[in-house]
């Protein structure tokens, strides 16, 4: 019996289209500066996937349906709202980079495209339907190897530089817009959606139990599944930065994924930047449906309903599709996406190390004293760099 697929899910959120984007523009502006940031983030990312899918697998119960249970009717359904703005918020985003992608590999109207993604998606949230997790599962693990592809054939044209790699593993900044920019990778890393999602696909795990799992095996199977899958993600997210850094340091365009791609082609091969392009599309129909699986499970944890899966996807597709037909500029709308997903990152974080820390909740296995102030450490940091990265939006 194999418990690896929950984390891979959940990973594909960590290289969707917001990802992509900041990770590039780290490469191209700063060189190898960040990648500290990169793998700072992915090691809390570890930690904070794997408290959500301990919490699933102990109580059997997701995030959502936790704090809706320890909330008033008024204040749940005010939690509601907030957590489906940023499913909403981050759909948005993965939807533009599917549409991007699109209208870079066939020259697809961009809100066409979005409605394109959007279907594509909703066909893979009917298989996890009508086959069931496991085959979802395995379904997204192919699209993280299409993507990984793409995102690291770069590599294997222009190796980077091993002496900078290893520098830009010191902590260090240039300026105060790549603090800006070290703040929009942690927070395009520790998304609130995949942590709502996470607890919600492991609490099935519970069941297990009668084939001969106990909960200590099943958490022993979910740090493999956690680690070995933010690995991947990381590797990944760094991949970008480093393809960048080695190829695209200081070059005008790459504010726009379109920009990336036309600077890939020429600085680095046409097949790199159509791998590339192949590689943002698979993030985009992963990510996306990840994102629409995540809104649903919001919403029965907190609203206690749910809604047909066609009506959802069709609702939480109109602000992209709108955006785009409106002629907005599709990385600004990726921007103001993250600053969105930001202010939900508390509403998740806090209540899931609170929760994973008391024992009334997790008996046994409730976090011990270190995991918590880790944990808590985590959670202080990423909501502080999120607080600057808001700040400096909104002033300038």
């Amino acid at each position: 019996m194999t418990l690896l697929g929950p984390a891979f899910i959940a990973a594909v959120a960590y290289v969707d289209p917001g990802n992509v984007a900041t990770n590039v523009t780290a490469g191209a502006r700063y060189g190898y500066t960040l990648v500290w940031v990169v793998v700072l983030a992915n090691v809390m990312a570890v930690l904070v996937q794997y408290l959500s899918a301990k919490l699933g697998i102990v109580t059997g119960r997701s995030l959502a349906s936790q704090i809706g249970d320890r909330l008033p009717t008024a204040a749940r359904i005010g939690y509601w709202l907030q957590a489906e703005a940023i499913a909403v918020a981050t759909d948005m985003a993965e939807v533009i980079g599917g549409a991007i992608a699109l209208a870079l590999l066939f020259d697809i109207p961009l809100a066409a495209g979005a409605v394109c993604t959007a279907a594509v998606s909703l066909l893979l949230l009917r298989v996890g339907d009508t086959r069931g997790q496991h085959v979802l599962e395995r379904v997204i693990m192919g699209f993280l190897a299409l993507i990984a592809v793409g995102f690291t054939a770069g590599l294997v044209v222009e190796p980077p530089s091993a002496g900078a790699l290893a520098g830009g593993l010191a902590p260090s900044f240039v300026g105060t817009d790549s603090v800006l920019l070290a703040s929009g990778i942690i927070g395009a890393t520790v998304m609130p959606h995949v942590i709502y999602l996470h607890s919600g696909l492991t609490a099935g795990r519970l069941g297990l139990r009668g084939a001969g799992a106990g909960v200590p095996r099943l958490l022993a199977g979910t740090r493999a599944d956690v680690f070995s899958a933010l690995v991947v993600a990381g590797l990944l997210n760094l991949s970008l930065l480093v393809v960048a850094a080695s190829s695209l340091h200081g070059l005008p365009g790459t504010d726009t994924l379109q920009g990336v791609h036309g600077l890939l082609s020429s600085e680095v091969g046409t097949g790199v930047a159509l791998l590339f392009a192949v590689a943002l599309l698979g993030s985009g129909l992963a990510s996306t449906a990840v994102g629409s699986a995540a809104g649903a499970e919001v919403m029965q944890g907190l609203l206690r309903r749910r809604i047909p899966l066609v009506l959802r996807r069709t609702l939480t597709v109109i602000p992209a599709v709108a955006l785009l037909a409106l002629g907005a500029e599709p990385s600004a709308a990726l921007v103001i996406s993250q600053v969105v997903l930001s202010m939900g990152i508390p509403f998740a974080l806090v209540p899931l190390v609170l929760l994973t820390s008391r024992r009334a909740v997790m008996g046994e296995h409730a976090n011990r004293p270190a995991t918590t102030v880790a944990a808590a450490a985590i959670a202080a940091c990423v909501i502080a760099l999120n607080t600057v990265l808001l700040y400096l939006t909104f002033t300038g």
